[in-house]
């Protein structure tokens, strides 16, 4: 993928929607594009996770319990809650046709926050918009204090 290529869609994943060019390429230079093919496990529910997972082209199956949950396709990310807990995933995914993923690792992440620090605020901002909108599709089932 060009580096322009990887910016762009960098660009069009929510949780990065806020960031600046420059905050872009920072993010592009600590994370490394992966291709997988239809039919692989990206994550599987239960066990640890310590990447993050942003799709860039071709289409995922979550499922939860062996159950289908949604289906994710470019610019959809997973694995946020793996960079900043450690907790183990709440889901699988797996690979619906041939993908392409930006993947980053947990070590990166900090990294990355400690190296350009107006991120912290602007990624706080995506996850809390994404559990703003789980909230909604539960039916503001959510308790969050």
């Amino acid at each position: 993928m060009a580096k322009d290529d990887k910016l762009d869609r960098l660009a069009r994943v929510a949780l990065f929607r806020a960031c600046s060019q420059a905050e872009l390429r920072h993010i592009a230079r600590l994370a490394e594009d992966v291709s997988i093919a239809a039919g692989d496990e990206v994550v599987r529910e239960g066990t640890e996770g310590r990447e993050f997972f942003a799709i860039a082209e071709g289409t995922a199956t979550v499922t939860r319990g062996g159950g289908p949950v949604a289906t994710l396709g470019p610019g959809d990310y997973f694995g946020e809650l793996a960079l900043l807990g450690g907790v183990p995933r709440d889901a699988s995914v797996t690979a619906a046709t041939n993908m392409q993923v930006i993947v980053m690792g947990h070590r990166e992440f900090l990294g990355l926050l400690a190296e350009v620090p107006s991120l912290n605020a602007k990624i706080l901002a995506g996850l809390a918009r994404r559990l703003h909108d789980a909230d909604v599709a539960l039916g503001g089932g959510l308790r969050v204090l």
